[in-house]
């Protein structure tokens, strides 16, 4: 949707990440040699700003939505959208220290961060610099704010149950490489949850809320319909790993190979009887080709294929019918703007 500017919210926020690591880059707080400027300018170019942007545009789609057709002030426009770069550079600390971590090779269809030449670990205390951005953001912008320690209070909450469900997420591999049955639906619920939905889902909506006034303390209700949004994205997103396609996703899926307590297993584990318990616990976690295959042909013979469908077509009414029961329009209005964004899609 193009505004008044001509310009659509898509490159009006991306205009405004360049003001944003122009401050950052010039913030009196350190003292830059022209190395450490080049250097933050690079690492913030590489890591913050090529995903799809849906968590930081989805501030400035909520707030919208929460004026209620009211044109935002470019002022109001560039303040949503600093909140959502703030969402932005969280992300960004997560993903570079996640995929250390992980031992991964590619993100977002390039080398990961610590894999470039001459970076190597030097990405660890990059990703400690990503998340120092957030507060110098938020101070040089919403300081005067009466929501300001709400914000910080929210980030730093938000950090901390993405950290943990980061770790939930690490010794729940650990316990299913010794025994598989350690997997199962509560376990998947509560990684995905803290791990994604928090962040994901909750943090743009509360931000936009904050934004617009609001105490978070009166909605509870939409904090969980977030979080459940967010575990429903979860599920999909570790459908489409097995089944999806990877020219339409843009990368090849490894959950299988990583021994990931995904949403599939879980159903499989579920359903499997003796024999497919013993080819599932003897092929779940290899990285060779002929493993994960026979792991796809149970996922196959189970027909997790229909039960993913059932499962979606369920959640999206369980969802709506929570949406609708919100006393404030507006509020639905944003809540149905995430879960249309989300639902069946194939990426």
């Amino acid at each position: 949707m193009a505004d008044s500017n001509g310009l659509d919210t898509k490159s009006r926020f991306l205009q405004i990440y360049g003001r944003l690591k122009s401050e950052l880059l010039e913030d009196p707080a350190f003292d830059f040699t022209d190395d450490a400027r080049q250097w933050i300018d690079r690492m913030l170019d590489y890591n913050v700003p090529g995903g799809k942007l849906n968590r930081g545009i989805s501030v400035v789609d909520s707030y919208k939505l929460l004026r209620e057709g009211i044109q935002l002030s470019d002022d109001e426009f560039f303040l949503a959208s600093s909140l959502g770069w703030c969402i932005e550079w969280l992300q960004a600390y997560f993903l570079v220290l996640d995929d250390i971590m992980d031992n991964s090779h590619t993100r977002r269809g390039q080398p990961c961060w610590f894999r470039v030449p001459k970076v190597g670990i030097i990405a660890a205390n990059d990703g400690i610099l990503l998340r120092n951005h957030i507060p110098q953001i938020l101070k040089r912008h919403f300081r005067e704010k009466p929501y300001y320690v709400d914000l910080l209070d929210l980030f730093n909450e938000v950090e901390f149950q993405t950290a943990s469900g980061q770790m939930l997420d690490l010794i729940t591999t650990h316990e299913g490489e010794q025994d598989l049955s350690k997997y199962n639906l509560s376990v998947y619920r509560r990684i995905v949850q803290y791990k994604t939905a928090y962040y994901s889902f909750y943090l743009p909506v509360a931000c936009a809320l904050l934004m617009s006034g609001e105490n978070l303390d009166y909605f509870v209700d939409v904090k969980n319909i977030l979080v459940e949004m967010g575990t429903y994205f979860q599920v999909q997103d570790d459908f489409l790993d097995c089944f999806g396609d990877p020219e339409v996703i843009g990368k090849i899926g490894t959950d299988i190979e990583d021994y990931k307590c995904s949403w599939l297993i879980v159903q499989a584990l579920e359903r499997a009887n003796d024999n497919q318990m013993k080819t599932l616990s003897e092929n779940y976690g290899k990285s060779d080709p002929a493993c994960v295959a026979k792991v796809k042909s149970i996922y196959n013979e189970l027909n997790l294929q229909a039960v993913f469908s059932e499962y979606e077509a369920t959640s999206y009414k369980q969802l709506i019918s929570s949406i609708e029961a919100q006393p404030s329009k507006a509020v639905q209005e944003v809540l149905k703007s995430f879960l249309h964004k989300i639902y069946k899609r194939q990426k």
